[in-house]
């Protein structure tokens, strides 16, 4: 029994040593006035999943990072990104966007994502095209649909981490006449 009690005071301690993950929005990259440098050092993480769908047309299809599933009877390969996948900012496409990788080596593995007014300003993933559900996103090079629960897929970072001042302090011991 005092296992059991022991347990459950030591729980909500110990989930309280996690990440407080917040969302990466445009006023906090304005407030906290990040250098691309700086900013390719902040460990970023996805919101919510995300998941890129192609069809495979011709006989011969090349599969570099996804896998092939039989959906309505089409060959189709998908790339999902799970909730809490961390990325690194790889480069900046543009004013206000983030080229966000979250695999490894591999030209041109990486997401978009720029600030979403209607959002309140957070990074959310960008598409070229959102029509109705679905949006068009360019990954590895090639054309993927993703449906309309990426459109606020969001960045997240682990405010303290980032907020993290490094301190140097010492006590004055004071000065007597001699």
């Amino acid at each position: 029994m005092q296992k059991y009690l022991t347990f459950a005071l030591l729980l909500p301690l110990l989930s309280s040593c996690g990440p407080t993950l917040s969302p990466f929005t445009q006023q906090l990259y304005e407030e906290s006035r990040f250098t691309p440098e700086e900013l390719q050092q902040v460990q970023f993480y996805l919101s919510s999943d995300i998941i890129l769908t192609r069809e495979l047309t011709g006989s011969k299809a090349e599969v570099v990072s996804g896998e092939i599933r039989m959906i309505d009877g089409r060959q189709v390969e998908q790339v999902v990104f799970r909730k809490g996948t961390p990325g690194v900012v790889q480069f900046f496409p543009g004013e206000e966007r983030l080229a966000v990788a979250f695999e490894g080596n591999g030209e041109g593995r990486y997401l978009i994502f720029g600030p979403n007014p209607s959002v309140s300003g957070r990074y959310t993933l960008r598409a070229s095209d959102w029509q109705r559900r679905t949006g068009v996103v360019t990954y590895e090079g090639k054309k993927w649909r993703t449906g309309g629960e990426a459109a606020l897929a969001t960045l997240l970072i682990d405010l303290d981490k980032v907020r993290q001042t490094d301190v140097r302090s010492r006590v004055a011991s004071g000065r007597r006449v001699d």
